[in-house]
């Protein structure tokens, strides 16, 4: 007898959807979520132990935490319910303790609650399950799209483990959508279908890391296509575009064009080129690009290629990640164009890269070089007697807060590692620095 709620027949004719279908009724059918299932992982163990503790299942559409509480009820044998805290209240919650009870005092199953969309439920909803998680009389799974530390209450976290599910690769989903083709008793495969790669591959590329998603357009892309004269049905990337709705452009993740398109997006700040960085990312975001990999690669920009000539650059490319964060695509686009147009306007400087990297190098080829001992701090009296913290110069009592000292090891006394340029912010750092080192200089020769 099937776990799952389809009753699919021969000769391919589907009953339910085909993402329901498709739903993996054994361990090795499911895939993705390796950190969790693959070989001696907690997951696995779990299933396999049958000791099944309350859990947070917390990813994204798609990743599979519907089917995993049903596999993991599956393999332990466990009375199942399930429902949602969409169109569920404290009422249905108290249906399934009273089951719950009977389960265990008639037949000494335990009862495995799984809720889809946990962080729904208002605060007094989720007390509602404490006593009962607490007493054993459920095995609570709740399924999670959002941030468990901000959507679920304290108590309800305590008594719960929580498992975070990735968004599944694209790999991952072409392993999906090619079983489904050829599956003939839950998929496509009593069917005459050919799908061209390509078609594939952008079905996978941008349905998000959703397996849903990705199935759900490969049925609307096979019901809108009609059979030819030998009843094939020949689904191409016109037919699947026109199923997601997306234009395609000529892009890859993981591939050449992914590199190329943010190596433009780099150099066209780097080149103050406002009009360029704006063109390349919008053919970035159009091609379905991560927006938070865009964002993150102009936070590491603000430092690389401005640094100190404008040290608000940092600040404005971290408030605008997190400010996508918020808000989200599509309207976030418009914050990740306001961070690229001030950083394209911005001073450059690549100072701070250059001076980091002319420290590592120095870490690297002259090893872990000793502290001087008059920078080692003195907590014992056996650190003092060995020469610790002795000459250490306070700089608060030398004026301006300056003081001679040297910080380096002996053998990098001298180095200059940071050199600023004469643009923007960093023309005041550089002045400010070499009027620093005279009045060092002149303090070393009193």
């Amino acid at each position: 007898m099937s776990l799952f709620p389809f009753s699919p027949t021969g000769g391919g004719k589907i009953i339910a959807p085909l993402a329901d279908q498709m739903r993996p009724q054994t361990l090795e059918e499911f895939v993705g979520q390796e950190h969790l299932l693959g070989e001696g992982r907690i997951l696995r163990q779990i299933i396999i132990s049958k000791k099944i503790p309350s859990m947070i299942l917390w990813g994204p559409p798609g990743s599979g935490k519907t089917t995993l509480a049903y596999l993991i009820s599956r393999y332990s044998g466990d009375y199942f319910v399930s429902f949602s805290a969409v169109v569920s209240g404290v009422k249905e919650i108290k249906e399934v303790i009273k089951e719950a009870t009977h389960q265990w005092s008639y037949y000494k199953k335990k009862t495995i609650l799984f809720v889809d969309e946990i962080h729904r439920f208002n605060k007094a909803q989720q007390d509602a399950f404490l006593p009962h998680i607490e007493a054993g009389t459920i095995i609570l799974i709740g399924a999670t799209t959002e941030n468990p530390s901000f959507e679920l209450i304290s108590p309800l976290l305590s008594r719960t483990k929580v498992l975070v599910l990735n968004p599944l690769g694209e790999k991952e989903i072409l392993t999906i959508l090619n079983r489904a083709l050829q599956d003939k008793e839950r998929g496509l495969g009593g069917y005459l279908i050919e799908v061209t790669p390509e078609a594939l591959k952008y079905i996978a590329h941008f349905s998000d890391g959703d397996a849903r998603t990705a199935l759900n357009t490969l049925e609307l892309a096979f019901f809108s296509t009609s059979p030819d004269d030998k009843n094939v049905r020949r689904i191409t990337l016109a037919q699947v575009q026109e199923a997601m709705q997306k234009k395609a452009l000529l892009y890859d993740k993981q591939g050449e064009e992914h590199y190329n398109l943010i190596s433009a997006l780099h150099k066209s700040l780097r080149d103050s080129d406002p009009d360029a960085a704006l063109y390349w990312l919008a053919r970035m975001l159009e091609a379905g690009e991560d927006p938070l990999y865009i964002a993150r690669r102009m936070v590491r920009f603000a430092s690389e290629d401005i640094g100190n000539a404008d040290p608000q650059a940092l600040q404005v490319a971290v408030a605008g990640f997190q400010a996508f964060q918020f808000v989200g695509a599509p309207e976030g686009e418009l914050i990740l164009a306001q961070v690229a147009i001030y950083l394209a306007c911005a001073p450059k400087s690549n100072a701070i890269y250059i001076a980091y990297e002319r420290a590592r190098k120095d870490v690297h080829q002259e090893g872990a070089l000793p502290v001087p001992f008059h920078l080692r701090n003195a907590p014992t009296r056996l650190m003092k007697d060995l020469g610790y913290g002795e000459g250490y110069k306070y700089a608060h009592h030398f004026p301006d807060a300056i003081v001679a000292q040297d910080d380096l090891p002996e053998k990098l006394k001298g180095r200059v590692y940071y050199q600023p340029t004469d643009r923007g912010k960093e023309r005041e750092i550089k002045a400010q620095l070499n009027k620093w080192r005279l009045l060092k200089l002149a303090q070393s020769k009193e």
